[in-house]
C-alpha cells in the first residue's frame, strides 16, 4: 500500500510537472508568434511607408522636372529616349509617346541626330542651335553631357534645350532698327555734307545757288531733328517712360485743332479737309499726346491721297463703351500683305515714294504705341486704287464721367 502510495505521487508530481513544462512551451510558443507576427506587421509598415515616401519623392521630383521652363531629353546607353518632360513636348510638338524610341524615330530632326552622335564623341556640347519648322518655327539652344552609369561606364546622354525664338527675333529686329536708322541718317548728313562743300568750294560766292543750297541744308537738318524727336518719343513710348496725362476732352474739337494746322499745305494740293467727327464725342485722353495721333494719320494722308482728293476724319461712338475714329484719303491704297506691316518701325510700302515724300517711317509706330497707352488698339482698312482707311479706338467717357 505505500508502493502505491508512493508511486501515484511519483506519477502525480510527474503529470504536474509536464503539465507545466507544457504550459511554458506553449507559452512561449505563443510569445514568439506574437513576436514575430509583431515584427511582421512593423516590417510591412515600414515597406509602405517606405513606398510612400518613394512615391511622394517620384511625385515631387517629376513635378518639377515638368515645370521646368527648358526641355529636358534623356537618352540611354543605346541612344533610345529613357526621359523627356512637358516643356519638351510643347517645344517639340510631341503629341504620342516617345519612349524607347531612337532619337530620329521621336524627332524626325537630322540636327539632333548629329547632337546625339556629336555629345558621345566629345564628352559636352554647348550652345548647339536647331531650328523647327513647321506652322510655328521655333529656335532653340541646346546643351548636352554624357550621364556616367556604374562604375564610370557610359549610361546615355542628357540634353537640354531653351527656346530662343523671341530672343532671335529680337536680335533680328534690333538689327534692322540700327541699319534702318544708319541709312535715315546718312542720307541727310551725306547731303548736308555735299552740300556744304559745294558751298566751300565757291558756290558761297553766288548768291542764287546759295541760297538753293543752303535751302536744302535746312530742310535736311529739320529731318534730322525729327527724326531724332521721334526716335527719342517711340523709345519712351515702348518702355512705358511716358506718363499720360488724362483729361476729358471733346474729340470733335481736338480733331478741328488738328486740321487747321494742315489746311496750308491741303490748299496746294487742293485737297479737301473733313471733320465728321460727332459731336459731344468725350474722352480721357492726353490731349497733347492724341493730337500727335492725328498729326501723323493726317500727314500721311496728306503725302499719299490723291491731288485734289478729299481727306474724312471721323469718329462715332460704338457699343462697348468705345469711340471708333478714323481718317480715311483716297490715293493709291496700301497692298493687302502690307497691311500687318505697316505699323512697324522704318516699314515702308513704297520705300522710293516714301523718301521722296520725306518723313521718318515711324510715324504710324508711334500712332501706335500711344493709342495702345490710352487702352485702344489701331488697325487699318484698304483697298488697291480705292484709299486707305486708318482706324483707332478710345475708351468713351460719359457727359457724367466729364463733369465729375
Amino acid at each position: 500500500m505505500n508502493w502505491l502510495s508512493r508511486n501515484w505521487e511519483i506519477a502525480l508530481f510527474a503529470g504536474a510537472l509536464a503539465a507545466i513544462l507544457t504550459h511554458f512551451t506553449w507559452d512561449r510558443f505563443l510569445r514568439r508568434r506574437s513576436l514575430a507576427k509583431a515584427q511582421q506587421d512593423y516590417t510591412q509598415r515600414l515597406l509602405k511607408r517606405e513606398k510612400e515616401l518613394t512615391a511622394q519623392a517620384q511625385a515631387r521630383l517629376e513635378a518639377l522636372f515638368d515645370s521646368m521652363t527648358e526641355g529636358v531629353l534623356l537618352l540611354d546607353s543605346a541612344g533610345r529616349v529613357e526621359l523627356y518632360n512637358r516643356s519638351l513636348e510643347r517645344m517639340c510638338g510631341i503629341t504620342g509617346g516617345i519612349r524607347d524610341l531612337t532619337v530620329i524615330e521621336a524627332f524626325r530632326l537630322p540636327e539632333l541626330v548629329k547632337l546625339a552622335e556629336e555629345v558621345q564623341s566629345a564628352g559636352e556640347v554647348i550652345g548647339f542651335e536647331l531650328e523647327l519648322s513647321g506652322e510655328n518655327p521655333r529656335r532653340l539652344q541646346a546643351n548636352a553631357t554624357l550621364v556616367a552609369g556604374a562604375e564610370g561606364s557610359r549610361r546615355g546622354a542628357l540634353l537640354v534645350f531653351r527656346d530662343i525664338t523671341r530672343l532671335r527675333e529680337l536680335e533680328r529686329t534690333r538689327q534692322e532698327f540700327v541699319a534702318n536708322v544708319s541709312h535715315e541718317l546718312r542720307t541727310p548728313l551725306s547731303l548736308i555734307k555735299g552740300y556744304t562743300e559745294t558751298l566751300l568750294d565757291g558756290a558761297k560766292d553766288e548768291p542764287a545757288q546759295a541760297t538753293r543750297f543752303l535751302q536744302i541744308i535746312n530742310r535736311h537738318t529739320d529731318r534730322l531733328s525729327f527724326l531724332i524727336d521721334d526716335l527719342l518719343a517711340i523709345s519712351k513710348l515702348e518702355s512705358g517712360q511716358i506718363t499720360l496725362n488724362c483729361q476729358p476732352a471733346d474729340l470733335r474739337d481736338l480733331a478741328g485743332r488738328v486740321i487747321e494746322q494742315f489746311i496750308a499745305r491741303a490748299v496746294e494740293r487742293n485737297v479737301t479737309l473733313v471733320n465728321e467727327v460727332a459731336s459731344g464725342l468725350l474722352a480721357a485722353v492726353d490731349a497733347d499726346r492724341l493730337e500727335q495721333v492725328f498729326v501723323n494719320l493726317v500727314d500721311n494722308a496728306l503725302k499719299y491721297g490723291r491731288a485734289g482728293g478729299r481727306i474724312i476724319v471721323s469718329g462715332r461712338a460704338e457699343a462697348g463703351g468705345m469711340i471708333e475714329l478714323a481718317v480715311q484719303d483716297d490715293g493709291p491704297g496700301i497692298p493687302p500683305e502690307a497691311q500687318a506691316r505697316v505699323f512697324e518701325r522704318f516699314y515702308r510700302v513704297d520705300k522710293a515714294r516714301s523718301r521722296e515724300q520725306g518723313g521718318t517711317g515711324l510715324g504710324l509706330a508711334i500712332v501706335k504705341h500711344i493709342v495702345q497707352a490710352h487702352g485702344g488698339k489701331v488697325w487699318v482698312r484698304s483697298e488697291p486704287s480705292r484709299g486707305a482707311t486708318f482706324l483707332f479706338s478710345l475708351p468713351q467717357l460719359s457727359a457724367e464721367g466729364a463733369a465729375h
